[in-house]
């Protein structure tokens, strides 16, 4: 009888071991079901705001015409943006046939443009994931990619004679000290004072926004040029491109997708990172864990500042060649929604990042195309932004099983905490 009793207990243990995967596996069905429901949902609202705002909606003569119109507008308008986020299938199918490489670089130019775009915005939302996962909220992520920048190109027209192969990661690497100073000032204030992060990094913001007008319109600025533009850097600072013109497809793509695996590893298979992220989880039981709150934190912040200013640095580096006021779109700060979007992982953000850029790209195609402003892409972002928010409402909506555990959702140390 012991024998068999081992024999039995033996069995159940594979099934106790394997519960904490089920549980993993349930979560990441759970949460990823959420995320694309919420990205359909966005689009459909999307294409039911263009249908009620175009004119001749109204100015049908029955209602099943009007129907028709609108229906015809949302199609157009989406089929504009997919042709301008990955271009014309037709063209690309006639320009492979042609065999001319001009053409064939058009017809593939939209896709790879979107690529373009969607670099800064994996940088940036990395940097906001990294702090959300130490519950420190980086909301100064726009300030870093500003100073982040401004040290990239003081590096790339400065350093002279230096070959390509180091002087543009000695360029991304100013950027990213430069990002990293911005992200530590908020985070020894936040460690060593208990001043809230948000507070500090957005008044870290407007410093680097004039800082850097100061030094364009004085140092850096090119004296040929009559507006508060940079120089050009050097050609052995400019990230590589792959492609003859018109693709701007350069290897910062590949940089941003190595941050993010590096950032992966970081956070989920060393020490360190568990350390991070208990900090973030619940800071008080890694206090009595013995972990240095300070430390973690400060690092954190600083971490997610050089993440930030590498997203300045490949756009001096790879894009624009120069500095100029207001160069950055807002990246920065849509790199919470896309944080959020991807639920603080790192391989998460770069769909979101993806799909961010693809979006944004497209969305110049379509206003030409289809005539709608280019403002529908923020109204997108900001209702798929609203459905992740809250699960509830795509549950709702879609009759899904609520789910036997807590979602994961993003931890702060919050207003008044610890």
């Amino acid at each position: 009888m012991s024998e068999e009793k081992m024999q039995k207990t033996k069995a159940k243990e594979p099934k106790k071991k394997d519960a904490g995967k089920v549980f993993l596996s349930e979560l990441s069905k759970s949460s990823t079901t959420v995320t694309i429901l919420a990205i359909i949902s966005g689009l459909i609202l999307g294409g039911l705001l263009v249908a009620l705002t175009t004119e001749e909606v109204y100015t049908a003569p029955s209602f099943g015409e009007g129907l028709k119109v609108a229906l015809q507008a949302v199609w157009k308008t989406y089929e504009a943006l997919f042709t301008g986020a990955i271009g014309t299938p037709s063209k690309i199918v006639a320009a492979l046939q042609s065999g001319d490489a001009e053409a064939i670089r058009r017809a593939f130019n939209p896709f790879f443009e979107s690529l373009v775009a969607s670099t800064p915005y994996i940088f940036a939302g990395l940097a906001v994931a990294l702090g959300f996962r130490v519950g420190l909220f980086n909301i100064g992520a726009e300030g870093q990619i500003f100073i982040g920048a401004l040290c990239a190109v003081t590096a790339g027209i400065y350093l002279k004679g230096l070959p390509h192969i180091i002087h543009v990661p000695l360029s991304m690497l100013a950027g990213a000290l430069g990002g990293a100073l911005w992200g530590f000032i908020p985070g020894i204030l936040k460690a060593k004072t208990g001043a809230h992060e948000v507070i500090n990094s957005i008044m870290m913001n407007y410093i680097a926004f004039r800082l850097s007008e100061f030094f364009l319109t004085g140092l850096l600025k090119d004296p040929d040029k009559f507006i508060p533009v940079s120089a050009k850097i050097e050609e052995s600072a400019m990230l590589t491109r792959f492609f003859a013109h018109p693709i701007r497809f350069h290897s910062g793509f590949f940089i941003a997708l190595l941050m993010a695996l590096l950032v992966y590893i970081l956070l989920f298979k060393t020490t360190w990172g568990f350390e991070l992220r208990t900090v973030g989880a619940n800071m008080n039981a890694a206090r009595y864990a013995g972990m240095n709150i300070v430390v973690n934190t400060v690092i954190a912040m600083s971490l997610s500042g050089a993440l930030a200013g590498m997203a300045g640095a490949n756009e001096v580096l790879g894009i624009n060649h120069n500095l100029a006021v207001a160069f950055s779109s807002g990246y920065g700060f849509d790199a919470i929604a896309l944080a959020l979007i991807g639920k603080s992982h790192p391989f998460g953000v770069i769909l979101a990042a993806l799909l961010f850029g693809f979006l944004r790209n497209g969305a110049v195609q379509m206003q030409l195309t289809a005539g709608i402003p280019i403002d529908i892409i923020s109204i997108l972002q900001a209702f798929i932004l609203a459905f992740i928010a809250a699960p509830a409402i795509i549950r709702t909506i879609y009759r899904l099983k609520e789910p036997d555990f807590e979602e994961a959702g993003v931890k702060l140390s919050g207003w008044g905490g610890n």
